[in-house]
């Protein structure tokens, strides 16, 4: 999470997350990454050793996705691509 939430910022991108979850609506995405300067707004989901999604999350990423929205869900094993996403040297 810290790393990613620091390239993002590095790369001017406005993050948003959630740090006590407890109280909020279950499922809803880690990461709402916004980058006005490249018209793209990201939700994210954060996972490690390839844990499921939950019912809720798989829910909120379906229906974000069905609204045109782009939805991502990230392994630590694809640093490599989040870092081309984040850094714009994804097209």
């Amino acid at each position: 999470m810290a790393q990613v939430v620091k390239l993002a910022t590095l790369c001017g991108w406005r993050v948003y997350h959630t740090h006590d979850s407890r109280r909020c609506v279950p499922g809803f995405p880690d990461l709402v990454l916004v980058h006005p300067g490249r018209g793209r707004v990201m939700w994210v989901e954060l996972k490690v050793r390839k844990n499921a999604l939950t019912p809720e999350q798989s829910a909120w990423l379906k229906d974000l996705s069905r609204c045109g929205e782009e939805t991502w869900v990230w392994y630590p094993e694809n640093w490599q691509s989040i870092e081309r996403l984040l850094t714009g040297r994804d097209s």
